[in-house]
């Protein structure tokens, strides 16, 4: 449980960074960007599978960037879905998702999968 709440507030950080970043991203209260992360993670969790398997020869054409595409999707696909979370375009949704999955990738790294802060050490 612990997890999946950790997530949720690392997604709601990252979409928060994004709409600050982003002229385009704009969340009208707190409690829309809190709904917003939770349904991303929903929809990454469920729908992104299935629009990755459809989409697996596009993406292998392109070298994988339709995986940027993809995720302004499931980003967009969020925003229409939450009253009150608005992108302004496409190219919005793609700048949003390099920057949910940095920031995410980043808060991950340091927190870690137990939830814990992680302590960084070299090998000798």
């Amino acid at each position: 449980m612990i997890g999946i709440l950790l997530r949720a507030a690392i997604t709601a950080l990252a979409l928060w960074v994004a709409s600050q970043l982003l002229a385009g991203i704009h969340f009208e209260t707190t409690g829309q960007l809190i709904i917003a992360a939770v349904l991303l993670g929903l929809v990454n969790a469920i729908v992104r599978p299935i629009a990755f398997v459809l989409t697996l020869p596009i993406t292998v054409v392109t070298l994988g960037l339709f995986l940027l595409v993809l995720n302004a999707a499931m980003i967009g696909l969020v925003a229409l879905v939450v009253p009150g979370f608005t992108i302004s375009g496409f190219w919005t949704a793609v700048g949003g998702a390099i920057i949910v999955a940095l920031v995410s990738w980043a808060a991950t790294t340091v927190i870690g999968n137990t939830g814990r802060i992680e302590r960084f050490s070299t090998r000798r």
